[in-house]
This record gives C-alpha cells, structure tokens and sequence, in this order.
C-alpha cells in the first residue's frame, strides 16, 4: 500500500506512462533495444526529476527506466509479426509463427495475443516478486563480505558463460570491465590507479558515458558504417481481436510461458531470449499438433511472448533483493540507481522502502497501461516501424550528447563518449559481447570492497571463501557455468546463446 501511495502520484504515474511508451516504441524499433535505450534515457532522467528531492527523484528516475525495459518486450512482437525482422533479441522466436500468422491474415489476433501474455506474465512475476522480496532480503543480510564476493564473482561468470559466440570473448570483455572499474582513486589506500597523472580520470570513468557511448552511439556507428536499411513488406493489420477458440488455445501456454519465464529469468546471465527459447520448445515437445509449430500456431506466439516478459520481472529479484545484476539492462538499472547513492540489495526494502515498493507498484500501473495502450494503438506503433533512419539517428545522437554533458558538464566526457562508441561498433562487429563488459563496471567496486573485507576478516587468509559453505557453493555453480557450455562445445554440440545478456 505503500508502494501504490508513491507510485500514485501524479509525477510517478507521468513517468511510468512515459517510460512504458518510450519503452514500447524502443522495443518496436529494429537495432535499438532494452539496453540502448535504458542507458540512453538515464542522462535525460536526472535532468526531468531535478525538481524532486534525491530520494523521491531515485524512485520517479528507476520507475521510468524500469518502464522502458518491460515496455521494450511488449513491443519487440510487433516487427516480429509485421516485418519477420525483431525488435530486440528476446522476440527472436515470436518470428517463426508470429509472421506466418501474419502472412495468413491474422496479424491483428498474433499481436493481440502477445500483448495479453506479456500482460498475463507481467502481473504474474509482480506477485511472485511481492512474495519473495522480503524473504529474500532477510536471507541475504545473512551472507558476509566472502558470500557476497562469491555471489557476484557467480554472477559475473554466469553472464559470461551465455554471452556471446565465444565464451572466451565474452571473458575477456568481463575482465576488461573489471580492469576500467580500477582506474580513479582507490578508497581505502587513496593511491591513484590508472590515471597517468589526468585530474579529470581521479573520480574513474562515468558509467552513464562508457554505457550510452557503447550501446546507443556504438548502435548508431553500425547503422552508418553498414548501411543497414530495413526493406521488409510489413504485413496488413485487420482485425485487432482473437478469436474465443484462440484464447482458448493461448491461455495454458501463456500460464505455461509465465512460470518458465520467471525462473529462468531469476538466474544471473539466462535472460530474456533464453526464457522465450525454452517456452517454445517445451510447447512444440507437449503438443499434439507439434507439425503446425513454424506454420502459424497460436500457442508458438503466446508461450515465447509471455516467458520473455516474465523473465524480465524475475530478473528483477535478484537486483532488487540482493544487489546482482543478472543482464546487460539490469546492470544499467544497477548503475543508474547507485547514481542516486542508492545501492540495490537486502537493504534497500529497511532502508529506501518508498524506491523498492514504488518501483514495485509502478510496475503494476505500467502492465496495465500497456495493455491499455498495445491493444488499440497496435497500429499507430506499427507506424514507428516506418521512421526514416536519416530522422532517428541524429536524434539519438543528440540525446546521447546532451544527455551526458548535462550529467558532469564536462568535454571530456564527450570525447569518452565518442571513443566508446567506436570501440562499441568495433566489438559489435567482432562480436565481442558488451553486456559482460558493463557488468564488469558495475559489480567491479563491490567485488573489490567485499574481496578486502573478507581477507581483513581472516587475517589474508583465501580459504575463508572455501570453508564458509554459501559461499564455497556460488564458487562451484559459477565454475560449472563457465565449464559445462565449453564441454558441450568440445563434443560438437550447439551451445543456446543468451545474445540479450
């Protein structure tokens, strides 16, 4: 009741309305997604919230970025079904029966029922969110300083082992993040590191630059340098209402898809497109008709849509409960949040309760807008498809630029900015994951902060990670994650890939 008492004020419901819509069309638009679009929108949050107080501008800032990553699943169906081409990676295989039912004439019923499983899937992992907060919490303020080096260094190995073509690329993109959280100075000894003597790299490097420069101008390098034009025929829209014998058929995949979802969604570096891949199989495995799966069935769009709506609110709970990003967009959540001295984790439900409750009951209001706003205005967003490159381009390019000279004011930054979006088209191109990079940055000070503090503890001594059980436990999943996809590769085997991560 606290939550909805923050989320329903006028300015939170302005900005969830505005991060779900913003969200919507981030995800309907081919080549930007979740990530590009999170990390280009935090700049534009701390300028539009500077009338509130920090903690009330924390809460309004994370509900319209959280808007935007549940939004961009909504609308990641759309050109799927319509263009046969993805929003955004999780929507990969709404492809594969969403445009074939589209081709036959039922586009409006395939987009229809999309919406209502990402609607159905979205209420679902709020409950199971609501349930397992607290008790989560509880459980986390157990772990000391080793339990949660090991977490985090289980999370970093998680996002890496999925990461990418290469699990050895993707593990020296998680080191390489690793490597930038060191430079700037050093809280405990006050040593300098990494700075060649340069006053503005003492504070390290600005999150929200390296993100927005890596993503979203990265992004927009490619489009450039590549020339990539979408020529896809859009497929007509007529009308917007399924059936009753569809929603019959949709109903046990999406209560299906929602449960997958969620939990795999609760596991560091599985993500979105994992969840909607897993759905999809399971549902052609139980089928009875598994032969009209890749033809057009109802249930190839319903199951995947609601699982990757579902994992991205059980990818919530970690961040939320115990302070682990488990995806690219998480992590910028994560930073985005610590940007307003607000640290994720088993305290932030004692200590900030009006963000985490808020956040939480914002998400409800934001499911519901979105249902309201996908099921008429299908068409109007189907029109965003449509924007020319040569108008969106320069306005991401404006945001990234205005956005994060207003944060430090700084042209340095700006030249940061521009490097990194080099470097992110370079790594693209090679395809180098960026996801575990960001990570890196992220959980880099924590990893270091809990490390010191365990070894205070034991006098120097390592085996305090081997001998505390929780902790001796993170250490064997993480290895196993990085261990098992490189078995399976050896034997010749195909390894699925989280490219969301």
């Amino acid at each position: 009741m606290q939550g909805f008492e923050t989320a329903f004020t006028w300015y939170n419901l302005l900005f969830a309305f505005a991060g779900v819509l913003i969200g919507t069309a981030v995800g309907v638009l081919p080549g930007i997604g979740p990530m590009s679009g999170v990390a280009l929108l935090i700049p534009v949050t701390a300028s539009v919230t500077g009338f509130l107080g920090p903690e009330q501008a924390a809460g309004s800032a994370i509900i319209l970025l959280a808007g935007v990553y549940y939004g961009a699943m909504y609308g990641g169906s759309t050109t799927s079904i319509l263009l046969n081409t993805p929003g955004e990676s999780s929507s990969v295989v709404t492809t594969l029966d969403g445009y074939q039912m589209a081709k036959k004439g039922r586009a409006g019923s395939a987009l229809s029922i999309a919406a209502i499983g990402s609607f159905v899937a979205g209420i679902f992992t709020l409950i199971a969110l609501i349930v397992l907060a607290k008790p989560l919490s509880a459980l986390a303020i157990k772990f000391g300083p080793a339990e949660y080096f090991s977490l985090m260094l289980l999370g970093l190995c998680a996002v890496s082992g999925l990461a990418g073509k290469s699990v050895t690329k993707a593990l020296i993109m998680t080191i390489f993040g690793l490597l930038l959280a060191t430079i700037g100075i050093d809280s405990v000894s006050g040593v300098s590191r990494f700075t060649y003597d340069i006053p503005w790299l003492y504070q390290g490097l600005e999150f929200l630059t390296v993100a927005v420069g890596l993503f979203a101008l990265g992004e927009v390098f490619k489009t450039i340098i590549e020339n990539e034009i979408e020529d896809g025929e859009m497929a007509k829209i007529n009308n917007l209402l399924p059936s009753k014998e569809e929603l019959k058929e949709s109903a046990a995949p999406i209560a299906r898809g929602s449960v997958l979802g969620f939990f795999v969604g609760l596991l560091p570096g599985a993500g979105a497109i994992l969840a909607s891949f897993f759905a999809y199989i399971l549902e052609k495995k139980i089928s009875k008709t598994p032969e009209k799966f890749g033809t057009g069935a109802i249930a190839g769009v319903a199951s995947p849509e609601s699982a990757n709506n579902a994992a991205s609110g059980g990818a919530m709970i970690p961040l939320l409960t115990l302070g682990i990003p488990s995806s690219g967009t998480t992590a910028i959540l994560m930073g985005a949040l610590m940007m307003y001295n607000i640290q994720p984790g088993p305290l932030l439900f004692d200590e900030h309760p009006d963000v985490a409750w808020g956040l939480i009951a914002s998400m409800f209001i934001g499911n519901v807008m979105l249902i309201i706003l996908n099921m008429p205005l299908v068409k109007i967003f189907a029109k965003i498809i449509q924007t020319p490159k040569k108008y969106l381009l320069p306005l991401i390019v404006a945001i990234s630029i205005f956005g994060v000279y207003a944060v430090q004011v700084s042209v340095n930054d700006l030249l940061l900015l521009i490097g990194c979006g080099i470097f992110g088209y370079f790594l693209s191109k090679n395809d180098f994951p960026i996801a575990p990079l960001v990570l890196g940055i992220v959980l880099g000070p924590m990893i270091e902060n809990n490390l010191r503090r365990a070894l205070t503890v034991s006098n120097g001594d390592y085996s305090i990670f081997f001998t505390h059980p929780i902790s001796l436990v993170f250490l064997i999943i993480g290895a196993l994650w990085i261990i098992i996809p490189i078995l399976i590769k050896l034997k010749g085997k195909e390894v699925i890939i989280n490219v969301e991560a």
